[in-house]
């Protein structure tokens, strides 16, 4: 019997412990920044590790609209950054965040599935899933 009811408690606690839920728009607070791909899963279920990123996404937020830029690191700390970027709204759909995009050639968005301070997970709409580490400064 002491069995049955040990076997029942980790089951009540197991359901309550899943059961959390976790507002979306909570990740807002963790996207803008410097962000550095760590690896891809694609739909297949493959994986691609990044051990060093040549170009890194830079995200900055106000409000509900932000913009996306792919800049280079240089090795004095500095950043090479070019004019171009993408503009994007956030918005909740479906109990997920979105990020929507919209430029002249393409509209296409992406959903967060987690973000925290040392990591975002974005999924494309082709199925490959991103997770990102927060950029570190190249040391010597």
């Amino acid at each position: 019997m002491k069995t049955k009811s040990t076997y029942i408690l980790i089951v009540i606690v197991m359901f309550f412990s899943c059961s959390k839920s976790t507002n979306p728009q909570e990740y807002v607070q963790y996207i803008e920044g410097y962000w550095e791909i760590d690896r891809v899963v694609f739909p297949n279920g493959t994986e691609k590790k990044y051990s060093f990123n040549q170009t890194i996404d830079f995200f900055e937020v106000n409000d509900s609209i932000g913009i996306r830029k792919k800049v280079q690191p240089q090795l004095n700390g500095n950043f090479i950054v070019t004019n171009d970027n993408t503009v994007f709204k956030i918005k909740v759909e479906n109990d997920s965040l979105r990020l929507f995009y919209n430029n002249d050639l393409s509209n296409w968005k992406e959903t967060i599935i987690s973000a925290g301070e040392s990591n975002i997970t974005i999924k494309n709409e082709s199925g490959n899933v991103y997770f990102y580490r927060p950029y570190k400064k190249i040391e010597l």
